[in-house]
């Protein structure tokens, strides 16, 4: 029965986006589950110029999205916005070219459902199976809900998609159009630590107990925390981004997920990025389970797992506490994310800590990350009243329940110590000390 709907609905990428509209609003599978012979389809339409205008809503751009619509040599024909930038499309935001939509992780379903009036969603799913389903994949975040909320469902089939279970599953029945495209996943990999990566490492170490659930963020600070865990018991996972360093300590019996007070023993996650061996570890997994982002990252959620350690990484911080996470001489560097959701939801929690690690310098100890005053045009990512724990490779920093005053002095003793006379007297001027 299924396989008669398959076959009715299976076509070519060119038939596929074929009947796109002018002018349609389009969204399309994020990151790994990019559908590639879709968005290729779209670019030859553009190129052939039968198609001249379209709305087009990303979330982390990565390399086919590059190539394919947000190109330059289209830009004139694609109104891009995104709810995250990346290294892919940070130039077209810098420039105009891309359209930055301001969020919290969590809400963005909710914005698509109440404000996104979508005429087709592009996504690519793993195979079907036999009672009818595919699979989201590396991707649920927000992707589940486009590909309901859209008008039109086209899928790109790939037997490289990992199928995973939780609620990551579309019926046949739920789908307009089926594309089949093999095509090996662009993976990510994780640079080696530096020698600030270790020191900061260490000090979190420390603030992690056994049988506490981890949520581990996107960069070298929480990448880091892989070499410093492994003689942890029986921690588990409830995260934003599931990556290669948790498939290592889920191997190495450090991760179980056996104390965990919500979804006990299973990895919840939203969003996959890693390498080969992640992608066949969560393929067919039973201990793995992807659910949508506003369940994920809704801080009452996260606050029901006990024990939350949240971990995080930042730009700069300022002598009042606010933290920027997201911009660069005043430009749209990435995004918010999930991290105001979940140093909120951390700190929620039964025993939980939301940490937040930085290098305490940039540009090779010539500029301090801890600064007076953060620059006009700065972006606040995580606002003063929330942030709990500061660690940089010269130390911790607890915020909260401090007052002005303790609070600057905290943060100026995790600063390099190069700069700490210097931020010292601009706490003084300030009327801190």
């Amino acid at each position: 029965m299924y396989i008669d709907e398959y076959k009715k609905k299976l076509t070519t990428p060119e038939r596929a986006v074929a009947a796109i509209p002018e002018g349609a609003t389009l969204m399309h599978g994020a990151c790994m589950a990019e559908p590639p012979a879709l968005l290729e389809a779209l670019a030859g339409r553009i190129d052939a110029g039968d198609l001249h205008k379209l709305r087009v809503f990303s979330l982390h751009p990565f390399n086919c999205l590059s190539r394919t619509l947000l190109a330059p040599q289209r830009c004139d024909c694609v109104e891009a916005n995104t709810w995250f930038v990346s290294a892919h499309d940070r130039s077209l935001v810098r420039v105009g070219l891309n359209y930055f939509i301001p969020n919290h992780f969590h809400q963005v379903p909710r914005m698509i459902r109440d404000h996104l009036d979508l005429d087709v969603c592009v996504i690519t799913v793993s195979p079907m199976d036999a009672a009818g389903y595919f699979s989201l994949g590396t991707n649920n975040d927000v992707t589940s809900t486009g590909a309901r909320h859209a008008k039109t469902l086209i899928v790109e089939a790939n037997r490289f998609m990992p199928r995973v279970f939780g609620q990551s599953q579309l019926h046949v029945s739920e789908v307009d159009a089926i594309v089949e495209y093999d095509t090996p996943l662009q993976t990510f990999s994780i640079s080696a630590n530096s020698p600030q990566d270790d020191a900061i490492g260490r000090l979190i170490v420390e603030m992690v107990p056994d049988g506490a659930t981890l949520q581990l963020g996107v960069g070298a600070v929480p990448n880091a925390m892989g070499e410093f865990l492994k003689d942890h018991k029986d921690l588990g996972v409830h995260t934003e981004v599931f990556g290669s360093v948790m498939v290592k300590l889920i191997k190495e019996g450090v991760i179980t997920g056996a104390r965990k007070t919500l979804h006990p023993l299973k990895h919840v996650f939203t969003l996959a990025q890693g390498d080969q061996e992640m992608l066949d570890f969560i393929n067919e997994n039973p201990a793995m389970e992807s659910y949508p982002v506003d369940y994920t990252n809704h801080p009452s959620v996260i606050a029901q797992n006990d024990n939350l350690i949240s971990i995080n990484a930042i730009l700069e911080v300022d002598l009042l506490g606010q933290v920027n996470s997201e911009s660069l001489g005043g430009f749209q560097y990435s995004g918010t994310g999930g991290q105001l959701d979940f140093v909120r939801g951390a700190y929620d929690a039964k025993g939980g800590k939301s940490i937040l690690g930085f290098h305490a310098t940039a540009q090779k100890g010539t500029v301090s990350r801890v600064v007076p005053r953060l620059s006009e045009g700065t972006i606040i990512t995580t606002h003063r009243n929330d942030v709990h724990y500061l660690v940089t490779e010269f130390g911790v920093a607890n915020l909260k329940g401090r007052s002005t005053r303790d609070r600057a002095l905290a943060i100026i003793g995790i600063a390099a110590p190069q700069f700490r006379d210097d931020l010292l007297r601009e706490a003084e001027n300030m009327y801190l000390l």
